[in-house]
């Protein structure tokens, strides 16, 4: 840990939603410098006077180190470390305006998890478009089963991290753990990257399960089901299929198929329950990764001849006004598989 923090001193957080200051308010209380990025300007306030981001993560006490700002240029300049955790659908943009802000290539952590709609790009390819290439190899992707509440409650946490860089991974992995945060380490970004956004479509269909009552029966099916799905477009992608039944595959994808603290899951059991898709949207300030990927994940696979029927009926829900009893019943009388094949 000691030679870590001594290559990483100060560090930049780049997004302030409830991960993003989650990760900061770690790496702060480990004594590095860490300047956090938002794009609010009543966050970096509330942060800077009440020491709490109140919009996306009240009732956590943030350390008096934890530096706010809404200048990306102050974020920026004297960084060793960056850690990026904007939602998926604005990366792009925010990227795009980081490139010009660095002095030089410097490691960079992704703890974005998404496809990026239209193009449906994983973020270390809208990372490597926008990122000079003197960066490209230094990138490390974060994920797995981590409640931002939970973590800042000191709750034993285990998360993953990939990165081409073996070295610097295994650098990155010393500089996070903590007693309760444990991190193992990766080289499959792909697998880990899907998995982390996958498993956001899944829990939308696990809400949906469950605001319909349909029992655990039902819902055991959909995760088991939607893991599978999972595997073959990760596979068909280039990723090692182990990875699905890690932290940022099986694991991630129980968490937010089953707890209530899952965004995604609580837009699904909306649905499920009648309310419309607008109407849930207009009354969150977080961000449901689930809604844009689903569409995203969709193009990836019909992209690559994948079937992905969980997928695509969760996108006839939320995009084509389907009714969730319709797409149960759909789902239910598919024609006839192999478990192992389809």
């Amino acid at each position: 840990m000691a030679d870590a923090v001594r290559t990483f001193q100060r560090v930049a957080v780049i997004g302030a939603g409830a991960w993003g200051t989650t990760l900061a308010r770690l790496l702060a209380d480990t004594g590095l410098h860490v300047r956090l990025w938002a794009y609010e300007r009543e966050v970096v306030e509330a942060i800077r006077h009440k020491h709490e981001n109140t919009l996306f993560l009240p009732g956590v006490r943030l350390p008096t180190s934890l530096s706010p700002t809404i200048s990306l240029g102050e974020a920026l300049q004297d960084r060793e470390l960056l850690v990026f955790a904007v939602p998926s659908h604005a990366a792009r943009a925010v990227l795009r305006q980081i490139g010009p802000l660095l002095s030089g290539p410097i490691p960079l952590v992704s703890a974005t998890k998404g496809i990026e709609e239209g193009t449906f790009q994983l973020m270390s390819q809208v990372i490597q478009e926008t990122l000079p290439p003197g960066m490209h190899r230094s990138l490390a992707f974060l994920s797995g089963p981590s409640f931002a509440a939970e973590v800042c409650r000191g709750q034993p946490t285990a998360v993953v991290l990939a990165g081409e860089d073996v070295e610097l991974v295994r650098r990155l992995q010393a500089l996070l753990m903590t007693p309760f945060f444990r991190v193992y380490a990766g080289t499959d970004l792909i697998g880990v990257q899907l998995g982390g956004a996958l498993k956001n479509v899944m829990a939308l269909a696990a809400g949906v399960v469950d605001g319909l009552g349909l029992g655990h029966n039902t819902r055991a099916a959909l995760i088991t089901r939607g893991l599978a799905e999972m595997v073959r477009l990760g596979t068909a992608m280039g990723a090692d299929p182990r990875t699905f039944y890690g932290l940022s595959g099986v694991g991630d994808l129980v968490l937010t198929c089953t707890g209530a603290l899952s965004r995604n899951y609580t837009v699904g059991l909306r649905l499920g329950k009648g309310h419309q898709l607008q109407e849930i949207l207009k009354e969150t300030h977080a961000v449901a990764e689930g809604v844009r990927t689903s569409r995203a994940a969709l193009g990836l696979a019909d992209r690559f001849g994948v079937e992905m029927p969980i997928v695509r009926e969760v996108c006839a829900v939320l995009f084509e006004g389907k009714s969730p009893q319709q797409v149960v019943a759909d789902l239910m009388v598919r024609a006839a598989k192999d478990e192992t094949v389809s």
